[in-house]
């Protein structure tokens, strides 16, 4: 089983303007959500995110977020890439 860490900003703002603003700035937003508890919007350096996509075992891997200092357990619930660059251009987390 892979294990791969991310180090994650957090977002301020939800949304397609948010989301676009984001990816403007270089990164990929992406959200943590379930475990009975809210949603966190953040966003990932995508060459971290990349690298962890092209490692076999990807959707079924133990992924650790590190934002603003609390770690948070998920697994990867969807990606979403541009058709025609093929580049994740949002990540949706699931709690563990």
């Amino acid at each position: 089983m892979v294990n791969i860490t991310f180090n994650a900003e957090k977002r301020e703002k939800a949304g397609k303007g948010a989301a676009r603003a984001c990816r403007r700035e270089g990164r990929v937003p992406a959200v943590i959500y379930g475990g009975k508890q809210d949603a966190v919007m953040i966003s990932l350096h995508p060459v971290e995110l990349e690298k962890a996509l092209d490692m076999a075992g990807f959707y079924d891997a133990d992924i650790e977020i590190v934002l603003d200092g609390k770690k948070h357990k998920v697994k990867c619930q969807d990606v979403q890439f541009h058709p025609v660059t093929d580049r994740p251009i949002h990540v949706d987390f699931v709690r563990k």
